[in-house]
Formats: structure tokens, sequence, C-alpha cells
């Protein structure tokens, strides 16, 4: 592997790393900002703040808008992922119990594989399924461990699920539109187009935001700052440079991430249950995103094979689609 193709892989996998993490923070912030503002408003502020500090650091960046042809793909995943789901995944877990919702949203990923195959050309090797497979396993584990006492609605589980779908179809999209613009492109102006989709819930922001606490509006403007402005434009970062399906399986690494940072943030002492299910979501990650070895002779004929980079749609480069995550 050459050094400048290692360089890029590493930065890749950086890049999904900060993704992970950022999205972990949110758990604590949501929490906050969620008893203070309705799911309408918080996706509404969230997205406002997101899409402003984008804004900024695409004029310092120049970076333009992006072409005519990564506007399709830019709004269907600004529609569904950055404005459809936030609001029904906000109003989903107010309605069921930590379990019910670990079990419905983390379809998702799964989903994105199914799609991803389907729609894109990903490859489905069996490491990855049966990474997914055991993450999915965690990560419900982990959902129902920190279950109280809460009910689940019909309603609720409906909620859920169309935001695992709405996730699903996002990240679909948004894969194409970052073959034509850039991470930043894409993220900015996703991230546009779900704010715009949010302003019916203006009124309820401006009403509540008079009566929020000071904690709560602080964490909704760092949830539009960092777990949706800078972690999404990572997230693009890495997208661009393999294929949805692992980008969806690394995803499974934010419940056990999550765990922690309640632990060490909110003083949430988890339980053994709660740890095994964290452990089954980092091997499910480890195992989705390894490969086979491959005899010397045949690594370049077999790295330059399946993955996104197998169709043009994608736009990926294809050596980059099978590498290995960073340990």
């Amino acid at each position: 592997m050459t050094k400048p193709l290692l360089r890029a892989e590493r930065a890749a996998a950086a890049a999904a790393v900060v993704t992970v993490l950022l999205w972990a923070s949110a758990f604590v912030s949501i929490r906050s900002a969620g008893s203070a503002y309705s799911p309408g408003a918080l996706a509404l502020g969230r997205l406002a703040s997101g899409a402003l500090a984008l804004g900024a650091i695409s004029l310092v960046r120049r970076e333009g808008v992006p072409p005519r042809s990564a506007w399709r793909g830019i709004a269907v995943s600004g529609v569904l992922w950055f404005g459809f789901y936030m609001v029904v995944l906000n109003w989903g877990e107010q309605q069921v119990d930590a379990g019910t919702a670990a079990l419905v949203v983390n379809i998702g990923p799964i989903l994105i594989a199914l799609l991803g195959s389907r729609l894109l050309g990903d490859a489905m090797p069996p490491r990855l399924l049966a990474g997914m497979a055991v993450s999915f396993a965690g990560a419900v584990t982990v959902g129902l461990s920190m279950s109280g006492n809460g009910g689940s609605s019909v309603l609720g589980v409906v909620l859920c699920l169309l935001a695992a779908v709405a996730y699903a179809g996002g990240v679909v999209a948004q894969k194409p539109a970052l073959a034509r613009a850039s991470a930043l492109q894409v993220t900015t102006f996703g991230c546009l187009v779900g704010a715009v989709m949010c302003l019916p819930f203006a009124g309820q922001l401006v009403g509540q935001a008079g009566d929020a606490p000071l904690s709560a509006t602080l964490n909704m403007v760092y949830l539009g700052v960092f777990p949706t402005a800078l972690a999404f434009t990572t997230w693009a970062y890495a997208l661009a440079r393999t294929t949805a399906s692992k980008m969806g399986a690394t995803t499974y690494a934010v419940p056990a991430l999550v765990v922690l940072m309640s632990w060490l943030v909110l003083g949430e002492v988890p339980g053994l249950l709660t740890l095994a299910g964290g452990a089954l979501c980092l091997a499910g990650v480890a195992v989705s995103r390894s490969r086979a070895r491959v005899p010397a002779t045949a690594e370049t004929g077999a790295g330059a094979g399946g993955g996104a980079g197998a169709t043009p749609m994608a736009g990926a480069e294809p050596p980059a689609e099978e590498a290995p995550a960073s340990k």
C-alpha cells in the first residue's frame, strides 16, 4: 500500500472516530435540552445552530455552491436525515423506553447495508454481516439494561422505525453526492435544507426559549455546532472514502461510548449487562471493519474489487473502500 493511500485511509478512520465520539456525546446534551424543548423546536434550534456554524466555515473556506449534479442527493439527505429524522427521533424517544428505542432505531445500519447493496453496489462480505449482527445484539442489550420503568406506545415504535428508515435513506442518498461535491458542501447545504424543513416549529422554539434554563439552550447550541456541524462533516468525509455499509456498521460503537460517557459525566454506573452489551457493540464494529487476509500476490486484485467503487454512482476511490479500521 502506498504512503498517500495509507494517509488517506488513516484520515478517514480518524474522521469516523470523531463522528462516533461526538454523536455519543449528544446523549447528555439531548437529555438536558429535551426537558425544556419540544421535539420540533429542539430539531430546529440544533439545525439552525449547525447551519450558522457550517455557513461561517464555508464562507471562510470559499466553498461555494455545490454543482447541480450533487443537489439531488443533498436535498434528499437534508429532508430525510437532517430534518425528518431529527424530529421523529426526538418525538419517538419520548414515547418509548430505552430498550425499545435501541431495538428499533438500531435497525438503521442494517437498512443502510441492504439499501447500499441494492442501490450503490456495496459489497456485503460475511464479516460485515456478522459484525453488524453482533453489534445489533449489543446495542439492544445496552438499551434494555438502561431502561427504567417507562413504557412503550405503538406511536413511539412507529416513530422510531420511521427515524431508522429516514436515517438509512439519507445516508444512501448522501453517498453519490459526495462524488460531486465536498464533504463540507454536502453537510452545509444538507443541514440548511433540514433547517428550512423545520421552520414550522419556529414559533415553538421562540416561545420555549424564553422559559428554558440557560443550560438547556447551551446544550441545544452544542448539539448544533459539534454533533451536527462537525460530526456530520467528518461523517461525510469518511463516507466519501468507504462504503455506506461500513460507515453504518461503525455507528454501532455509539451505544458503547454512551455507556462510558454516562458513567464519567452523569455518574451513572453501568451494570454488568450494560458493560457486556457495550463490549458486544465494539466487538461487532471491529469484526465488520476487518477483512480476511489474502495472499500478498492477490491482495492488490482483491482490494480493487467490491465496495461502493464497483459502481460509478458511489463515486468513491476503490482502493480505500476495503480499508480496515484504525487500531
